[in-house]
């Protein structure tokens, strides 16, 4: 992480960093948490499909409306947030609403959620089955290792008759709550960005879209089972730090990505794959 305002404060930053994820991978930017106008605005992402996406606005669209924004890229889902709290960005575009609420509510961060931009279908892979009912007595299933994620992949199974859950319990679901186990599946909790490259060691991995695209799957084509869009709640969308939402370039920001030229790239684009929020 570089140094912003002063080295003991790039210390502190560090630690939290550290604390926060357990891990040394991050975007490297400086900035300040309200810029002044027409100064460069500064947004997180994963690289796909969000920087894919924000490269679009950027290339054809932000000037017009007199955006000047960088894209930086991250390759895990902690770092972008503690750095748009820390001011270091100026707003990030990569998770959906629950694990924003789970990451304020666990860290003490007030970030805010803006805009629904796109749904990234969570989908089961696997390179030794074809078929979901194909698992065997025993597999080893990995999962997605934060809460938000975890509930959302044990229900994409139970939806498809692979495992029963607690009644009730939707996505908020831990191994805990499966109650109806048949092939005595083990589960395996990685972090999401490691999930596509488990897939060597493992039966199967429920794996978040965009780490599927990322590593060459296609998961309207390739996913044993794939969630439905529809009622979906985990559309991504964008965030800024709490009472920035009236930005004008938040606000302009928001206005592109919600727009029709975004949401027919995404649909050229990704093929099902990632769905436009207008979509949905």
């Amino acid at each position: 992480m570089r140094r912003f305002f002063a080295i003991a404060s790039a210390a502190t930053a560090l630690a939290l960093a550290l604390t926060a994820c357990g891990s040394t991978e991050s975007g490297t930017t400086t900035g300040s948490a309200t810029p002044a106008a027409g100064e460069t605005f500064k947004v997180g992402a994963t690289p796909v499909p969000h920087a894919a996406i924000l490269k679009f606005v950027k290339d054809n669209l932000a000037a017009k409306q007199g955006l000047d924004l960088e894209i930086v890229e991250f390759t895990d889902y902690v770092q972008p947030n503690v750095q748009l709290n820390d001011g270091q960005l100026d707003a990030n575009f990569f998770q959906h609403r629950p694990y924003l609420d789970d990451f304020n509510a666990s860290k003490g961060t007030k970030l805010t959620y803006v805009k629904d931009v796109h749904l990234e279908p969570l989908g089961l892979y696997s390179k030794k089955i074809k078929a979901a009912a194909e698992l065997a007595d025993g597999a080893t299933v990995a999962v997605p290792n934060d809460a938000t994620n975890l509930g959302r992949a044990l229900k994409l199974l139970a939806d498809n008759g692979v495992v029963t859950l607690k009644e009730g319990v939707g996505t908020a679901a831990t191994e805990r709550d499966v109650t109806g186990n048949p092939k005595n599946l083990t589960f395996q909790p990685l972090e999401a960005a490691q999930l596509p490259r488990a897939l060597e060691d493992v039966d199967a991995a429920v794996i978040n879209g965009n780490y599927a695209i990322e590593a060459g799957l296609k998961p309207a084509a390739d996913a044993l089972v794939l969630e439905k869009a529809e009622g979906n709640p985990y559309a991504n969308g964008l965030v800024v730090a709490a009472g920035k939402e009236q930005d004008p370039r938040v606000v302009k920001l928001a206005e592109l990505l919600a727009g029709p030229e975004v949401k027919k790239f995404i649909e050229d684009t990704y093929s099902g794959s990632v769905i436009p929020a207008a979509a949905q």
